[in-house]
């Protein structure tokens, strides 16, 4: 059986239960059981089979039970769970991706002992505070990097446990609370064994990882907090259909909902993602635009710039008037790097392309090397990079302050510097301290300190690291690629019912669609809007999305509408006018343009458009 078949009858199933459709979801459930020997599961669906029969001949004998209600959910969650067990079993089985490959070879080395092993993680920060605190006691740097090496052993250990356990056992939940909680244990670790949470989550459904990423995301630590906020976002999408059959995780988002700062983290967390989907654009647009035309102006670069003056004292003092030249023989580059800057402040992922061809290092051979935030004390930094020579560390400090760069990016930057000669690297290091001791000025301006600002960057930071692991990783057809999701949040059941709850943030999520030419999303929240009230510049975007969009009779039925509201009337009737040229009805086209036609007697467009209709309709005296 091929994944592929695996993932249809499961999705079948999982359907079929989120619309409450019992029989032909056990039709299938069986089916699956049978054709594939899982005689293992066969009393548990007999049981469930059961109980669904009895409940339909007591409803059809009209027996009354004040506990139907709560059997029937208890049921569908059942079936649910079955059904999980049935597809992880198949998959375990039949599957040949990296992931089972793993899970496979992990079987042996999962953590038994919790309390040995949470000791032995706490223990190595404490011997080492305890070593420091010592004189006369000479520590070598070999034994504190193969202490440091164990240790970060075990959490990758760790992160293999929680992405392998399919449902953690109470025990397992009170070992990962503690650990989350340690005051020692420092936060990239804790950050890192966020994503095994989430990728454990999206193979495998089980309410005690929803309820974790729910507590991470109260952490004090931004990168905790947020990193468990993407998670959950995730999850919750994923999981949407079956969401309303666990009152408890509902529960916990309303509660989340209720705290200072979660609506507007959910929105930025939500623009971000469909912002995502604008990073192959993008990069499209680097390659064929920006780069041929740098490519041009080349050799006036090599000519007007002298690298060599760059490298003295006082060299970004004075600004040669010759470099304002250099753009003429492109007057539109300046245009496009003025766009790719704005992009990059809005936080648009414009350096995948630059980094794509740096994932081939030793470094991301090791899976939990996606996901790791980047700390200069990284044992991993240090087999690649000499930590004594000074421009090093000062290169990699400059790399940790960057805040337009993720952490995958800033790994692979730091690990390419090893085939630089010094100077350059010297060279880079100064342009990067420059640039951060810019930034390190700006923080004092409001908009930077504006709550959330940093918890922005981490979040869009941890976003393109996933974006790089589903896009760029040697095996990533062997996940599916949430990147290829619609992330139309404002139509899921769990989400949406927040998102609806507040016009305001609903409203800006309408406005980036619409922006980003999303223009069948930006029209599905639009038209919600237009239930809780009617607006004339409403109905105007919407009929400009369905225009867009190619449906011209949506497109001017809201045309029509928005006329009742007499905003910016000539330019609606300019549209009606088109959406019927559009039907093939230029007959009321032309009667359309001559009504914007008094409104706007000088406009030559309309005119044009005019004569266009009376072409149309054969008037060829008057087109004319």
């Amino acid at each position: 059986m091929t994944e592929k078949e695996i993932k249809i009858q499961y999705s079948g199933i999982c359907n079929h239960l989120a619309d409450r459709k019992l029989k032909p979801a056990f039709d299938l459930l069986g089916k699956m059981i049978s054709e594939n020997g899982l005689g293992n599961f066969y009393d548990e669906y007999r049981n469930l089979e059961q109980t669904y029969r009895y409940m339909l001949q007591y409803t059809v004998e009209g027996i009354r039970d004040p506990e139907r209600q709560k059997i029937y959910r208890h049921l569908i969650v059942s079936a649910f769970e079955l059904a999980d067990k049935v597809q992880e079993a198949l998959r375990v089985k039949y599957s040949f991706t990296v992931g089972y490959d793993k899970k496979r070879l992990f079987r042996d080395r999962f953590i038994s002992r919790f309390d040995t092993f949470f000791t032995e993680l706490e223990e190595y920060y404490l011997d080492r505070e305890l070593k420091s605190l010592m004189e006369g006691v000479e520590i070598t740097t070999s034994d504190q990097e193969a202490e440091l090496s164990k240790h970060q052993q075990n959490m990758v250990r760790l992160f293999y446990h929680i992405w392998f356990r399919d449902k953690w056992t109470e025990e397992e939940t009170i070992f990962l609370n503690q650990f989350f909680s340690s005051e020692l244990i420092q936060p990239h670790w804790k950050s890192l064994q966020v994503s095994a949470v989430l990728l454990s989550l999206l193979r495998y459904f089980d309410e005690s990882k929803f309820s974790l990423l729910f507590g991470l995301y109260g952490s004090d630590e931004n990168e905790i907090s947020q990193r468990a906020l993407v998670a959950l976002i995730i999850g919750l999408y994923q999981y949407d259909p079956r969401i309303p059959f666990y009152p408890e995780i509902s529960g916990r988002l309303q509660i989340a909902n209720e705290s200072p700062g979660f609506k507007r983290n959910l929105e930025r967390v939500i623009i971000q993602f469909i912002r995502s989907r604008e990073t192959e654009k993008i990069q499209k647009k680097i390659k064929d635009e920006i780069i041929p035309e740098m490519i041009k102006i080349s050799p006036n670069l090599k000519d007007k710039i002298n690298l060599d003056s760059l490298m003295e004292e006082g060299w970004s003092d004075d600004k040669n008037p010759e470099w304002e030249e250099i753009f003429k023989g492109s007057p539109g580059l300046m245009d496009k790097m003025e766009e790719f800057s704005e992009l990059q402040m809005e936080g648009a992922d414009v350096f995948i392309g630059s980094f794509s061809m740096l994932k081939m290092f030793p470094f991301f051979s090791e899976f939990t090397n996606w996901f790791i935030p980047f700390f200069p004390e990284n044992p991993e930094i240090a087999r690649f990079v000499d930590l004594l020579e000074p421009v090093n560390r000062q290169f990699i400090h400059a790399i940790n302050s960057a805040p337009v760069l993720c952490n995958s990016d800033k790994y692979s930057f730091c690990l390419s510097i090893q085939n630089l000669p010094e100077e350059n690297r010297e060279f880079m290091a100064r342009g990067m301290k420059a640039e951060m001791d810019q930034l390190t000025e700006l923080e004092n301006d409001e908009e930077l300190t504006a709550p959330g600002r940093k918890a922005e960057f981490i979040s869009n930071q941890y976003i393109q690291d996933l974006y790089r692991f589903y896009k760029l990783h040697p095996r990533k057809s062997d996940f599916e690629d949430i990147f290829n999701w619609r992330f139309d949040f404002h139509n899921k059941t769990a989400l949406g019912s927040i998102l609806k709850e507040d016009v305001k943030m609903l409203r800006n999520i309408a406005e980036y669609y619409f922006s980003k030419n999303y223009f069948t999303e930006a029209a599905e929240i639009f038209n919600y809007l237009l239930t809780i009230e009617k607006s004339g510049e409403l109905y105007q975007k919407v009929g400009f999305c369905y225009l867009e969009s190619g449906d011209y009779i949506m497109a001017l039925d809201a045309y029509l509408k928005a006329e009742l509201f007499e905003l910016n009337r000539s330019w609606n009737l300019k549209k009606i006018a088109l959406c019927y040229r559009k039907l093939k009805n230029p007959e009321k086209a032309l009667e359309y343009y001559r009504l914007a036609e008094k409104l706007e007697p000088e406009n030559l467009n309309i005119q044009l458009s005019i004569g266009h209709c009376q072409l149309e309709l054969g008037l060829y005296e008057e087109a004319l």
